[in-house]
């Protein structure tokens, strides 16, 4: 699956197009290397994302097409930091 993708659909930031332009701007990392949005994702593979003033690292657990709200956060586990608790309206 697409890296721009799977952060929409796990939740981990909220909006494809954010998640293309996080990519695009370096601030995406898969284990230790700067990501495009186009770049393949895999089970156990380290995410790095570069907020503003904070950073999430993530372990892949489980790389689903579709998932609901309540299953995303089974698609990862969080080595450290926090994620984006940016609510959509």
């Amino acid at each position: 699956m697409r890296l721009d993708k799977y952060l929409k659909v796990s939740r981990i930031i909220k909006r494809r197009t954010v998640a293309k332009e996080a990519c695009e701007g370096g601030r995406v990392t898969i284990n230790g290397k700067v990501a495009k949005p186009s770049t393949d994702v895999k089970e156990n593979d380290i995410i790095e994302i570069k907020y503003a003033e904070k950073t999430l690292k993530a372990k892949i657990i489980n790389v689903a097409q579709h998932a609901l709200k309540e299953q995303a956060k089974n698609m990862y586990e969080i080595i450290s930091g926090e994620e984006d608790t940016e609510e959509e309206s």
